[in-house]
């Protein structure tokens, strides 16, 4: 038996990376999959973003385990597409009993210099993004007095970080926004926590900016040249973390093994904030 047997999980920002693996993860587990992505560039995300192919990819990965998915290109930016991939998902599904508000995007600056474009995008994708997913879901959950909400939040989430001051906000307002729901919908016995990973194995990290930042602007740096500086932001001996150590913690968190947990902010960083 899995551990998610006869769930319906809905997993933004599913194309690629951290998405990609939590569906993975959840169908290994026996949950059937939602997942939705921009699956185009945002213009102020310094590196490619997912294409439409990576989502057709995840939906294949997540049917030669043997579970059914739905794969839609919709931006959480979105209300309207949020609430019809939702609508999709229960029509195809019959219900849903767990969100991942994993869409995200990463851009750099210091606060001073960041444009009104950079700003707006950023919390608009990761901020309003995940309140937008998450009120497309919350009255199915109500209506069913169950459910499970987690959302990716980040370090960024729990302390600052220079050049990041947008991101910073927005993940910071994550947590806002988790614990006020985690308060509201605790009555409908729906639980809500987030995440919170350092620096993890996928394209957000693994490209030309954040190798620009991370040697102090030099920029054609490489990723050898920069994995000392991340190596050293850990207690842990790693430069980086896996997107299945983050899966594993979804994972658990959307399991009845957690089934007494909520308004809680979850670290998964090698150490870097006991640091």
């Amino acid at each position: 038996m899995g551990k998610l047997d006869g769930k319906i999980a809905f997993i933004t920002g599913g194309a690629r990376g951290q998405g990609r693996s939590h569906a993975l993860t959840f169908a290994r587990e026996g949950a059937e999959i939602i997942v939705c992505d921009v699956a185009e560039q945002i213009p102020t995300a310094p590196y490619p973003l997912a294409s439409t192919g990576d989502l057709t990819a995840t939906a294949r990965m997540v049917e030669d385990l043997g579970r059914r998915c739905l794969a839609v290109q919709s931006d959480v930016r979105d209300s309207d597409q949020m609430r019809e991939v939702v609508e999709r998902g229960i029509s195809e599904f019959g219900h849903l009993d767990i969100l991942v508000a994993n869409a995200g995007i990463e851009s750099f600056g210091k606060a001073w210099e960041l444009t009104d474009e950079q700003w707006d995008e950023m919390v608009a994708v990761n901020l309003t993004g995940v309140w937008r997913s998450c009120r497309a879901v919350i009255p199915h959950m109500i209506e069913r007095r169950a459910g499970v909400i987690l959302m990716t939040s980040s370090i960024a989430g729990l302390k600052g970080l220079a050049n990041q001051a947008h991101y910073c906000a927005a993940k910071h307002g994550v947590v806002g926004l988790m614990r006020s729901l985690a308060i509201e919908l605790a009555p409908y016995g729906i639980r809500v926590n987030t995440v919170h990973p350092s620096s993890v194995d996928t394209p957000i990290i693994k490209n030309q900016a954040m190798y620009t930042l991370f040697s102090g602007g030099k920029p054609d740096a490489t990723l050898e040249e920069v994995t000392p500086a991340f190596r050293d932001l850990n207690l842990l001996d790693v430069p980086w973390i896996e997107p299945q150590d983050i899966s594993n913690a979804m994972l658990w968190l959307a399991s009845d093994e957690a089934r007494y947990i909520t308004g809680v902010t979850l670290p998964v960083d090698a150490g870097l904030m006991a640091k």
